[in-house]
């Protein structure tokens, strides 16, 4: 899970910046993985996972936040314009603050969107609670490791995550 933060944290700010410097399009895109990330998020947060994009939004569907949250989804996806996708995106990123903070397994983080630094963007700065669940981890081996969290979550290609051999080799070269 604190990995799943680190990967929205480091891109949340990205649709504004994307839209400031006039791309729109690179804003809409960066909105479609915080919105996919948002989503194994909340699988996560439910111990459910899904072993192949094409079942996100089936499985995403079947839990009891997929009826609150998919309205913000749907609406960062649909949003033709940076601040109504921020609006929507910002929405979401409260509403599983608030999931990550009833499951008790760091301490509860405001859970409210905030400017990203002196910036005009709006965000939830999810990083705190990557650092807030990273920081409960005891094991030292676990401790020691990056953020980066499994294979699944810093690649998307079906054939690498198909291949148990490639995965393999690939964890053993983060480490």
């Amino acid at each position: 899970m604190a990995c799943q933060w680190q990967r929205i944290s480091q891109e949340e700010a990205f649709v504004g910046r994307c839209a400031e410097s006039g791309d729109d399009i690179g804003s809409a895109v960066v909105a479609g993985r915080l919105v996919r990330d948002l989503m194994r998020l909340c699988l996560l947060l439910d111990r459910r996972y899904v072993p192949s994009t094409k079942w996100l939004g089936s499985s995403f569907g079947r839990l009891s936040v997929a009826g609150p949250l998919t309205p913000s989804l749907r609406g960062a996806l649909a949003a033709t314009d940076h601040p109504t996708r921020e609006a929507h995106l910002c929405d979401a990123y409260e509403t599983v603050a608030m999931l990550q903070n009833a499951t008790g397994l760091a301490a509860p983080l405001d859970p409210t969107r905030r400017p990203y630094h002196s910036r005009p963007f709006l965000v939830l700065h999810a990083d705190r609670f990557a650092q807030a669940l990273a920081g409960t981890l005891t094991h030292p081996a676990l401790r020691e490791l990056p953020l980066v969290g499994g294979v699944d979550q810093w690649a998307d290609s079906t054939d690498l995550l198909h291949q148990s051999r490639a995965v393999r080799a690939a964890v053993h070269a983060i480490r």
